[in-house]
């Protein structure tokens, strides 16, 4: 591996491995090991199982890699492939969610000024976060793509395989329902 293949888009370190040069599959996992973690903890909390599960992730990436498209986005395809584990593991075990938001990023600073000053940014960190565990899943998955991830509404379409305007119409309605969670526990935001 040569310093400059660091510097190769995804897509082009996908190529390598496709055409046999096997080991360039250890930079896709260096660049997205601890984003595909980050993200397998907005579903499961046990450390333990999240690595198992993004080890399996990594396993059928690199079994898979032959199939990929490079004319399309790697970073969708890896967080599909997430996606659909974490759904799995889900189903089978029955793992509680476990969430963690920057109020800041869900919710404008100015919107919740009117917040007595006595509760801090720390108690409502756990108010977003027991709110998040109301939202269902179908809500709860493209706000943590979006907000922790940093993903696009098309990616988001392209790993959760709905339409683009439905990611936005879920991230809203997320937002919404938590904000009307927090005005019945007598916060106006």
């Amino acid at each position: 591996m040569g310093e400059d293949a660091s510097l190769k888009n995804d897509e082009e370190i996908v190529k390598l491995v496709q055409s046999g040069k096997i080991e360039f599959f250890s930079l896709l996992v260096d660049r997205y090991e601890n984003k595909i973690k980050r993200y397998g903890k907005n579903f499961i909390s046990n450390k333990e199982d999240i690595n198992d599960i993004i080890q399996e992730v990594f396993i059928k990436a690199y079994k898979n890699i032959q199939s990929f498209d490079v004319n399309r986005k790697f970073s969708s395809w890896l967080y599909r492939i997430a996606h659909n584990e974490m759904v799995n593991a889900l189903r089978k075990k029955k793992f509680l969610p476990l969430m963690f938001f920057d109020l800041d990023i869900l919710f404008p600073h100015s919107c919740y000024n009117n917040i007595d000053n006595h509760i801090d940014q720390k108690d409502m960190k756990k108010m977003i976060d027991g709110c998040l565990d109301k939202l269902e899943p179908k809500y709860r998955e493209p706000v943590a793509l979006h907000y922790l991830e940093g993903l696009s509404y098309k990616e988001i379409s392209d790993i959760m395989q709905i339409p683009i305007s439905t990611v936005g119409v879920r991230i809203k309605r997320a937002k919404n329902t938590m904000k009307s969670i927090l005005k019945k526990i007598g916060y106006n935001l």
